[in-house]
């Protein structure tokens, strides 16, 4: 059996004909329940195939007519690439065909065709007037030059013509591709003896194969795959564009129902709160107000919430604006998945949309940027390279893992992979320790620490080395955004980093006469006994120094590379922190461990300026303590 990836879905008021035409097309009756059988009525969704003339087999939809199962019909228009609009000659455009036909709209079909059915009750006058109605009635919409195709399905006459036309125009419909992480909203659940939970429903990304792992969400179970069908037959794999059956093991069908979806495990996450772009219905009878009550439909899920205008209180019949989604339930959809509001009573259809992103939280109209970044959102969703560049320099405190975006954006991590080492090349996307980072994110924190750089030199002209953590107390930038800004000025040599301190790389400090005296002063009496140095407080009190202009000396060896401060009360000169930390190195290699007697002998020091120097080799990564032993690090 080949299957033409995709399904075609009736649409059009109670009583038009709608399953009689897919039982005429197919020879099954897609009212499955009694109750629809007993009463003539589609109550459910049916399904059924039809094969085209080179034997191809694509999948039919035909949903209930009547205005209290609009819910229905709206779940199983989910995965729809074509629509047979139904219209009965006998009484022509009634208010579910107008529903209906606004629904398709609202969820993005844009093929079509009409088939004016029951042309055996009325005349040929009735005809072509019933004809130029629906002509009227679909003037402006996607079906605005669809073929209108008499036909009756009680005397067949029109039928070969319908038929031929169906298959040119499914011929025109390009298949969907089986491409992303598999995912199928639920259209039903049942348990069937020998084989135990069975969901159905038409997959609109990916592929699952027998033996696969699947999980429902928002239930967050998985399950492993027992058994497949598509069109009732057996078979290996099932895709995108398939009606698909799927038997499912360690799954209880009584947990499950139409409304979840089923997926490939980690790809895809739920959310009760979504941004979108949402049309008022041009005949809605009163405008919409700030956070209406009202039913989202998307996928096959029907969920309570509020709708929340981020561009006013009210929004006009025919207007458009964006909003945010607050359901009281979650539900799995990912950016461009079309949804329908209707209200709760009295029930009717209000209009729809596409969903922009997930919400992590209620979003403040009053909130600068907020509109921009929607626009941007929606301009996402024609382009995958901004979609990514959007979803990377989202607010977040920590890089964002590969996983976390491809489940973020509902891409395989294939797919997003290519797509971060491209962003990456162009400059728009950085990879870090913690995962990968938006470049424009990490340029505001490399502007900050520039500036913070700036600001703590002209406060200190005489300095020349900054401390991280007083540079970073000056940003609002997290552990991440921090190194990830800092390596990136390395790597483009704006700055230097020396151990926990940075300098601007560019930046030369000539000192003033009395400041250059005072440090070659310090210097040399540090270097005068290297291992025994004098209290710079206490030689600076001999040489009338105020406290302030010892430290002011101090800092600018340091700075200069001269002198290594180790405590508030002791400094070292940098060429003896240089030969203390090479007979460290000769002393462990040779003992295993240090032998502070040996190296406080060969340094010619005592306990007092040991103590303080070892400690300071501890903290700047030489050596590390293990109880009352001293080791290198790097062993």
């Amino acid at each position: 059996m080949e299957i033409y990836r995709i399904i075609v879905g009736t649409a059009g008021h109670i009583d038009h004909g709608k399953s009689s035409l897919v039982r005429a097309l197919t020879g099954i009756d897609p009212d499955r329940l009694i109750e629809e059988q007993e009463r003539g009525m589609t109550i459910d969704l049916g399904f059924a195939p039809w094969s085209l003339p080179d034997g191809r087999r694509v999948g039919l939809v035909d949903v209930p007519g009547h205005e209290r199962f609009v819910k229905n019909m709206v779940a199983g228009a989910t995965g729809i690439d074509l629509v047979v609009l139904v219209v009965a000659a006998d009484d022509g455009v009634m208010p579910q065909t107008r529903e209906h036909l606004e629904i398709m709209t609202l969820l993005g079909l844009e093929r079509g065709l009409i088939a004016l059915t029951k042309i055996d009750l009325v005349d040929r006058e009735l005809v072509a007037m019933a004809s130029e109605d629906v002509r009227a009635l679909v003037r402006g919409t996607f079906l605005e030059h669809a073929p209108i195709l008499p036909l009756s399905t009680h005397t067949r006459e029109g039928l070969a013509e319908f038929e031929a036309a169906l298959a040119r125009a499914i011929e025109s419909v390009p298949p969907r591709l089986a491409e992303g992480p598999f995912r199928m909203p639920i259209q039903r659940v049942f348990s069937a003896s020998g084989f135990g939970t069975i969901a159905t429903g038409i997959p609109i990304s990916g592929s699952l194969a027998l033996g696969d792992r699947a999980e429902i969400q928002p239930l967050g179970r998985i399950g492993r795959v027992r058994g497949l069908q598509a069109y009732k037959e057996k078979v290996a794999s099932v895709a995108a564009g398939h009606s698909s059956a799927v038997n499912l093991s360690d799954l209880d069908y009584r947990e499950l129902h139409r409304g979840m979806v089923l997926c490939a495990p980690g790809a895809f996450e739920s959310g009760d709160m979504f941004e979108a772009r949402f049309q008022l219905g041009r005949n809605v009878p009163w405008p919409l107000r700030h956070l209406a009550e009202v039913r989202l439909h998307t996928g096959t899920a029907e969920v309570l919430g509020q709708v929340a205008l981020l561009e006013g209180n009210v929004l006009e019949p025919g207007a458009e604006t964006f909003v945010q989604l607050r359901l009281q339930e979650p539900v799995c959809a990912v950016a461009g998945d079309r949804f329908i509001l209707r209200l709760a009573s009295p029930m009717i259809t209000l209009g729809g949309g596409v969903l922009l992103a997930r919400s992590a939280f209620r979003i403040k109209r009053s909130r600068a940027g907020v509109l921009e970044r929607l626009q941007q959102a929606e301009a996402a969703l024609e382009d995958r390279d901004e979609a990514l560049t959007l979803a990377l320099e989202a607010p977040r405190d920590a890089a964002f893992s590969e996983a976390e975006l491809a489940r973020e954006l509902g891409w395989s991590e294939e797919d997003l992979r290519e797509r971060l080492a491209r962003l990456a090349a162009e400059g728009r996307a950085i990879a870090c320790a913690g995962g990968w980072l938006g470049a424009e994110r990490v340029a505001v924190v490399e502007r900050e620490l520039e500036a913070a750089l700036s600001a703590y030199y002209r406060r200190h002209p005489s300095r020349l080395w900054m401390d991280l953590r007083d540079l970073r107390s000056g940003t609002k930038a997290t552990a991440v955004l921090f190194e990830a800004a800092l390596e990136r000025l390395r790597a483009r040599q704006r700055i230097e980093r020396r151990g926990t301190e940075v300098r601007d790389a560019s930046r030369v400090v000539q000192l003033e006469p009395k400041l250059s005296a005072r440090c070659d002063a310090l210097a040399q009496a540090l270097a005068a006994d290297p291992f025994q140095p004098p209290d710079p407080a206490a030689f600076g009190a001999e040489h009338g120094w105020r406290p302030s202009e010892v430290a002011e000396a101090l800092k600018a060896l340091q700075d200069l590379g001269r002198v290594r401060i180790v405590n508030a009360e002791l400094a070292f000169g940098a060429e003896a922190i240089e030969r203390a930390a090479a007979e460290i190195r000769a002393n462990i290699q040779r003992h295993g461990e240090l032998a502070i007697p040996e190296l406080r002998d060969s340094l010619g020091t005592s306990r007092k300026f040991l103590i303080p120097l070892l400690d300071y080799f501890d903290r700047t990564g030489l050596t590390i303590r293990q109880g009352a032993r001293r080791i290198l690090k790097s062993s």
